[in-house]
């Protein structure tokens, strides 16, 4: 087996020292937007909730809404704040998107609900498809912990961050033949690995240890480059970055 993984990068180039990068990144092209009709904006702001909207979820269950409750607050959320309604507001100061899109639903929860849930259940807009039972359960699976709401939206923040990275990676190494490899190794690509050993997948795949730790070092590369692009495409500026990455590590360490 070939470990010689060449990784393509991303369509949206974002990783270090590539030049001009930042000006495309998602939440850049949002804010610079603004408030006027920019397809280009729209789209980006759109992808990143899409991304992004568990967490959300998360955060409104642990207000204490109903988990039926909770799902129309986030569609009818997801759906004023696409249409611009809120971004307009968004301070260049502060541009961190995770920030902003919290804030925003707590302005929403707090300001907007009694309106918007005059309308009988299920009459909301559909913006972001999910399985209404499975993301209860998927919520119910992390625990009744006495976490505050801004900690856990922060936590699951993180967490839905790395899985999309990870979801990423393996998309890359799929297209590169490498799915069986990636499957193996990506335990040992964030925190301390409590899979199989470098020596016992070599076993298994036919290859030797050396192999296999430079095919693990390569993965870990172009992991930390992925998340370093991924990260950038919620902050404002190029040099928010790092800044966010330190917070991204000190909130999965609590």
């Amino acid at each position: 087996m070939d470990t010689n993984v060449a990784y393509p990068q991303p369509g949206t180039d974002t990783t270090p020292g590539s030049a001009g990068a930042f000006s495309t990144t998602h939440w850049s092209v949002v804010l610079e937007a603004g408030a006027a009709d920019s397809p280009g904006a729209a789209a980006a702001l759109e992808q990143l909730c899409r991304t992004y909207w568990y967490p959300l979820y998360v955060f409104v269950r642990r207000k204490g809404h109903s988990p039926e409750d909770a799902q129309d607050l986030t569609q009818e959320f997801f759906a004023r704040f696409l249409e611009k309604k809120y971004v307009a507001l968004a301070d260049q100061g502060r541009g961190k998107f995770r920030t902003f899109l919290v804030r925003s639903l707590e302005h929403f929860l707090i300001n907007e609900w009694t309106r918007a849930h005059a309308a009988k259940r299920g009459g909301r807009q559909q913006v972001i498809s999910w399985d209404e039972d499975e993301i209860e359960e998927r919520y119910l699976a992390e625990g009744a912990d006495e976490e505050a709401p801004d900690r856990l939206f922060e936590k699951r923040w993180a967490l839905s961050l790395l899985e999309q990275v990870l979801s990423r990676l393996g998309q890359e190494c799929s297209e590169c033949g490498k799915t069986e490899l990636f499957e193996a190794l990506k335990v040992h690509l964030w925190g301390e690995p409590d899979g199989a050993s470098y020596e016992q997948i070599a076993a298994r795949l036919g290859l030797t240890e050396g192999a296999v730790k430079v095919a693990a070092h390569r993965m870990r590369q172009r992991y930390r480059e992925l998340l370093r692009a991924e990260v950038a495409s919620t902050v404002a500026t190029e040099a928010e970055v790092d800044e966010e990455l330190r917070y991204l590590v000190a909130v999965l360490r609590r």
